[in-house]
């Protein structure tokens, strides 16, 4: 009797503390999912262009317990698809709707390498990406528009012409200028229709400036210009081509047999929000012409220098990861338990699996 309860003590003396086994978290573990999401978050916050990314799924992991330290090292691979959110706008990924099959999705993968002790710590980053392929778009919703080449000189045009009528009915203080076409897409509905998203930049130009000077405008030059994101359309026929001056004032009769729609976002500069919170901070007292009224997009006469006050420190991004854009290749069943995760979005796709 007494080996008995000797034995039974020593059973439970040998169990990990609080008496649950020390098995690695599987992908669908809160604690990995959580890892998965900040990790990605991180990314995001990285990257300088495209489009910010939404988790779809944790594909794989690897947990490693650091000798010595309290924390661990997570290995990932995490399944991500485009989101409409223009990695300008500088949004939190869960706050960004994942694109649809009728707005050229694009999906990939990332290996992920992160630090994680209280906080999850971003240590390095692969990601490879594509657009699903027109023939599985068409496939399953034979009516959505397909991607168009970005170069095509109808798809600059539709974005000239987006651009035009937002200046034109814009009540910002400065005219914008055209930065880069980001994506174009056609689809026919009571004729050709094209649909752009483009980045555009505050110029140095008021919109007192005449048109016929117009053309000289060039990209404000300082970390206080003003950047935007659009989406807009139009439809094209061929006898029919509405064009306007470069700033969006309609020559003559408008011609309305053509529409153009466009949306924008304009965000306000990574400096002038610093810039607030520094004095606000320092409660600083400025006069009219030292306080700089970024939220309004006042008219820039560079009353302050291009470089911000020495109080001003500016994120960096650190280049922890790269990114390309290449087609899907066959990958390695995941070495996880209870890997991979579930799917968050398959967008409708018949023939393929994001």
């Amino acid at each position: 009797m007494r080996m008995s309860v000797y034995l039974l003590v020593l059973c439970l003396a040998l169990l990990p503390q609080g008496g649950e086994a020390s098995d690695p978290p599987g992908c669908t573990s809160p604690d990995a999912v959580r890892v998965a999401e900040e990790a990605l978050e991180q990314i995001n916050q990285d990257r300088k262009t495209g489009y910010i990314w939404g988790l779809n799924r944790l594909y794989d992991l690897s947990h490693t317990p650091e000798q010595g330290k309290d924390g661990s090292l997570y290995k990932l691979t995490i399944d991500v698809m485009e989101t409409k959110c223009h990695i300008t706008s500088g949004k939190p990924w869960k706050q960004c709707e994942v694109r649809n099959i009728g707005n050229v999705p694009v999906y990939g993968e990332c290996q992920v390498s992160a630090y994680v002790h209280t906080q999850v710590k971003l240590q390095s980053y692969s990601c490879t990406i594509r657009e699903v392929p027109a023939t599985a778009v068409v496939d399953t919703c034979p009516d959505c528009p397909t991607a168009e080449n970005l170069n095509e000189p109808i798809v600059k045009e539709t974005a000239n012409l987006c651009l035009q009528r937002f200046n034109e009915e814009s009540r910002l203080a400065n005219y914008f200028t055209l930065e880069n076409i980001t994506k174009a897409s056609s689809q026919w509905v009571v004729g050709p229709s094209y649909f752009v998203e483009f980045t555009i930049v505050e110029t140095v130009c008021s919109k007192e400036t005449d048109v016929s000077e117009l053309s000289r405008c060039t990209p404000m030059d300082c970390q206080f210009a003003h950047r935007g994101f659009c989406s807009g359309s139009h439809v094209a026929r061929e006898d029919q081509f509405e064009i306007r001056n470069p700033g969006g004032k309609r020559d003559g009769l408008i011609q309305d047999k053509k529409p153009v729609e466009v949306k924008c976002e304009i965000y306000e500069p990574q400096a002038s929000s610093v810039e607030e919170q520094a004095h606000a901070k320092a409660g600083s007292v400025h006069t009219e012409h030292q306080h700089h009224n970024h939220t309004h997009l006042h008219p820039h006469e560079h009353l302050h220098s291009d470089s911000p006050s020495p109080d001003i420190i500016l994120s960096v991004s650190q280049n922890l990861g790269t990114v390309v854009n290449q087609p899907a290749s066959p990958r390695a069943s995941p070495a996880g338990s209870s890997c991979p995760g579930p799917r968050r979005h398959n967008l409708g796709l018949r023939n393929l699996r994001l």
